[in-house]
């Protein structure tokens, strides 16, 4: 054999040798396992939604360790309804295996339940929780969140607290205080309880009280700063407590009296809920006088860990559920005595 003709078998057997390698190293190698979850939120502007879901997306990588490629495609509705359906319908085209909804309008998921039971793709609600008889349509409908009456309860509590240690809070001296409330959304249920039950809860804890005022601020800080400054116009030094259904609108009111150049001194005192970063940051700065934490950390977590146990068929999730249906977190109360503990957990 000549020299041309060993070079060139040695070439084919070195070529046989690596595509063999390569054959068993395919072999080898696990594919892994695709999960594709589609995400559809009412208004990705909302600050708290916002870092719900960077923690949701977090929760998905860790999950990935497990063997599992977890896709996710996120869409914003901007706050119509119309627009949801739509998008869910396009992620339901696209192949998604599990669709985590954050309704535009509680009110109104038979759309998005319909599509997903045609195509047996199941639905974990999160955050804006749907009207009992919708969850009960289906036994693939789901709902991860927070109890609304208990945000309520808590802030209530902690305004209490704060006004008899501060007896100053009541300017005029009237042995009432005088509040206005910014509530979230129109019709909205969460925004409905936090009203209803965080002035029941002042009651309970003997506070008097004189409403002067309620404005829909729809959950924003611009809108919250707005109705503020009309308040202020028509109440001036009127008002002693603002209770708003979230920290945005809290931070909002506060910004129209910076705004408007009032001192400390002639502000009211500003109770959040939520617990977002910037919520935080004002109470441990002392701007706002408390807020009630909403576990954005443990609802992410009640989330991914639900929708990957359905997705693996796997029955061992972790989070234990209320009428098979719900799976509920804990609202915590939130004071500068332990806001730290809280924003360590933003870190």
């Amino acid at each position: 054999m000549d020299k041309r003709k060993i070079k060139n078998a040695m070439a084919l057997i070195g070529l046989m040798g690596i595509l063999l390698y390569g054959a068993c190293g395919n072999e080898k190698k696990e594919i892994p396992k695709q999960i594709y979850i589609g995400v559809a939120c009412y208004d990705q502007r909302d600050t708290f939604l916002g870092e719900l879901l960077e923690n949701f997306k977090r929760e998905c990588r860790t999950l990935e360790k497990r063997g599992y490629d977890i896709s996710l495609t996120i869409m914003d509705a901007a706050n119509s309804q119309r627009t949801q359906d739509d998008q869910v319908q396009e992620m339901i085209g696209n192949g998604c295996d599990i669709l985590c909804v954050n309704l535009a309008d509680r009110t109104d998921p038979s759309q998005i339940i319909t599509a997903a039971q045609e195509h047996d793709i199941p639905i974990i609600f999160f955050n804006r929780e749907p009207v009992e008889e919708d969850l009960m349509q289906w036994d693939q409908l789901y709902y991860v969140g927070a109890e609304a009456k208990q945000s309520g309860q808590m802030q209530g509590q902690l305004a209490a607290a704060y006004i008899k240690e501060h007896p100053d809070v009541d300017r005029n001296h009237d042995g009432k205080i005088q509040y206005v409330i910014l509530e979230g959304e129109m019709g909205h249920q969460d925004a409905i309880i936090r009203t209803e039950s965080v002035a029941e809860s002042l009651k309970e804890q003997g506070i008097a009280l004189e409403k002067l005022s309620y404005q829909i601020a729809n959950w924003n800080r611009v809108q919250a700063q707005n109705r503020m400054i009309q308040l202020i116009g028509q109440y001036n030094n009127r008002m002693e407590v603002v209770l708003a259904n979230n920290d945005a609108m809290a931070l909002g009111a506060m910004d129209a009296y910076e705004k408007l150049g009032y001192t400390e001194t002639n502000r009211p005192v500003f109770f959040g809920i939520d617990g977002t970063k910037e919520g935080l940051e004002a109470v441990k700065d002392g701007t706002l006088a408390a807020t009630v934490y909403n576990d954005k950390e443990g609802q992410a977590a009640a989330m991914a860990n639900l929708a990957f146990s359905i997705a693996t068929e796997d029955e061992n999730n972790p989070n234990p559920f209320k009428n098979y249906k719900y799976i509920y977190r804990a609202y915590q109360k939130v004071t500068k005595e332990n806001v730290q503990t809280f924003l360590e957990k933003e870190e």
